[in-house]
């Protein structure tokens, strides 16, 4: 399966980057998956109202990131939690993608939310994504999924370290490990000819 893994922290070495290099780690155990990483260090998409995507004229970060989504079968968001929301680069980014240039991004896909906290948040931005790109998906009347389990990665810097390995409590490898687990349960059982068929 090909998985994209979306950091979208703007902030270097950011909580979330350090989320999907865990999730990288994991999955590199299986062997099985073509993994890409994005991150959002050189974020530089208009925000609505303030210009617009042309498949012409995108930036490195820009191909990047539509290249990733574009190829993956699961695309998965990780999302900082900014005073109990989502950052507005990862639900711009969604708008911006969201319209008739770039609907592809939307059919035949499973998305999965995850948000990320210091503390013991991360629930919000993740509904907020979730609502967002179910919108889009129905809008584009497209064929894809955003998966019902979503994961909180709390104290995230306390139990991953710089570089995505594991350092903290059980609970949190647990958790974390049996979100993946039924995520890519979901994708598999999405992507099956059965469905992608119809």
């Amino acid at each position: 399966m090909k998985i994209a893994l979306i950091s979208t922290s703007s902030r270097k070495n950011s909580n979330s980057l350090r989320f999907v290099n865990y999730l990288r780690h994991v999955l590199a155990e299986e062997g099985q998956h073509e993994v890409s990483i994005v991150t959002f260090e050189e974020y530089d998409i208009p925000f609505v109202g303030q210009g617009s995507l042309k498949k012409e004229t995108l930036t490195s970060f820009q191909r990047e990131l539509i290249s990733a989504w574009e190829s993956a079968d699961l695309v998965l968001f990780a999302m900082p939690e900014y005073n109990w929301t989502a950052p507005p680069q990862a639900t711009n980014a969604v708008h911006q993608l969201g319209g008739p240039t770039f609907k592809h991004l939307f059919d035949n896909k499973v998305f999965a939310m995850v948000g990320i906290s210091n503390g013991r948040g991360g629930r919000q931005p993740a509904l907020d994504m979730t609502t967002v790109v179910n919108k889009l998906i129905s809008f584009t009347n497209s064929y894809s999924i955003v998966s019902p389990k979503l994961y909180e990665s709390h104290e995230t810097d306390k139990n991953l370290d710089e570089h995505g390995r594991f350092v903290g409590h059980e609970i949190y490898e647990r958790t974390a490990r049996a979100f993946l687990a039924y995520t890519l349960n979901v994708a598999q059982r999405w992507m099956s000819p059965s469905l992608i068929d119809r």
